[in-house]
This record gives C-alpha cells, structure tokens and sequence, in this order.
C-alpha cells in the first residue's frame, strides 16, 4: 500500500486558538494576546498568552479553558505549572496556551520575546 500523506490547512489552529481566547476571555482573563510564531518556533504555531489577577480566578481561566476545549474534543497533550506558580501552560499541539498571574507575566516577558511574530486578531471585541 502506498502511504499517504495527510495535509493540514496552513491556518487550520485559528478556530482552537479564538476558542482558547474566547474561554478566557468569558471568565474575565486580561490582555489576551496571540501570536502566530510559525517559523519562530518548532514547539507550535501559536502561543495565545492571557492574564489572570489572582489564584482564584487563575483557576477559573485554566479550568474554563481545558473544559471548554474538551467539550469539542480537544484534550491537552500536556500541562504544566501551578496555581501558586503564577503561570501555566497548556499544549494543545499546534497551539499552546500560557495563563500568567500579573507579576509572572511582566517577569518572564513572553510578549516581548514573541513580540516580533505577527498578532492574530482575536476578535474579541473590546480590544
């Protein structure tokens, strides 16, 4: 048998990228950013950050997003960080998801290692 190749549409992580958004931003999560880091990086094709002010509420934005996905079948191949940490990753493959607490953001300053990379429009209405 001959094998076959799959082909994946270039911009096919938009959809799980603007949920992952659109989950943080329904529980209140601040400066929702996405960055397309195709070319930049192997370990994705888009980082979506998103902050959270406190661990309660950093548990609500981790939570809502990884039952949100799962409810159209999206389950992350691997989770790190802590609530207490002030930061946590959520690898969906294609797209990789970063909750920060505010000082956890402003010290590991992704955005401003990504920030050459193209923003993705997460249509989110009041940004």
């Amino acid at each position: 048998p001959k094998l076959k190749l799959k082909t994946v549409d270039a911009d096919s992580f938009i959809p799980d990228a603007l949920r992952m958004a659109s989950l943080a931003d329904e529980h209140k999560a601040k400066d929702l950013r996405a960055y397309d880091v195709r070319g930049l990086t192997l370990v994705a094709d888009v980082f979506v950050m998103a902050t959270a002010t406190s661990e309660p509420h950093f548990r609500a934005v981790m939570n809502a997003v990884i039952e949100g996905m799962k409810e159209v079948g999206r389950v992350a191949l691997h989770k790190e960080g802590t609530f207490r940490g002030g930061w946590a990753v959520l690898d969906y493959g294609t797209v990789v998801m970063h909750i920060f607490r505010e000082e956890a953001r402003a010290f590991y300053d992704l955005d401003g290692l990504w920030g050459d990379a193209p923003d993705i429009d997460l249509h989110l209405g009041d940004e």
